[in-house]
């Protein structure tokens, strides 16, 4: 859940974006920029860190998001300088949201043990559509073997849980109440 700080971080880009008339341009680098901080725990360590300095973290998310667009690099410039580089990832996810929000996209998150194959995405897509009742729809996979089975679903603020150590955990809460 992205904070407020970073949900008005995001709707101030999204909206000098849409000015521009690169809003799509940004919502490809908010993409990498999640992706690359989803995937690099030592990156968002540094951002956290109190000890380097500033300049040290300007320096490196530049080098390291070099070529994204000029209002992606000014979010970043202005983030290390009022000492909130930490929710970069934050306001990242929120622009996608508020980006999606904008064009009518659902945006779904469903969780598996294993990959998807294409036929079982298309049935979650053909769901989720009925569901909201939306033609675009915007599906984001993880995998966690963790659930053993079956699926998490979160469109929105609803989540279903249909997973197989959810089903495990509430027989053994039945059992527990029967001893």
């Amino acid at each position: 859940m992205s904070s407020r700080a970073a949900i008005r971080y995001a709707k101030a880009v999204l909206g000098q974006a849409q000015d521009k008339g690169t809003a799509e341009v940004v919502f490809g680098n908010m993409k990498s920029i999640s992706a690359t901080l989803n995937s690099s725990r030592e990156l968002r360590s540094v951002l956290k860190s109190p000890v380097v300095k500033a300049e040290d973290k300007r320096a490196s998310l530049h080098a390291i998001f070099k070529g994204h667009d000029v209002s992606t690099l000014s979010l970043i410039d202005l983030l290390v300088e009022k000492n909130r580089s930490a929710i970069l990832g934050d306001v990242a996810e929120s622009y996608q949201e508020l980006y999606n929000a904008s064009k009518g996209i659902v945006s779904a998150k469903v969780t598996t043990a294993v990959e998807l194959d294409s036929a079982l995405e298309a049935k979650i897509l053909a769901k989720v559509k009925s569901i909201t009742g939306s033609e675009e729809v915007s599906l984001e996979h993880h995998i966690d073997p963790s659930i053993l089975g079956g699926f998490l679903l979160r469109v929105g603020d609803v989540q279903y849980d249909a997973s197989v150590s959810n089903q495990l955990e509430r027989v053994q809460k039945e059992f527990s109440k029967r001893i």
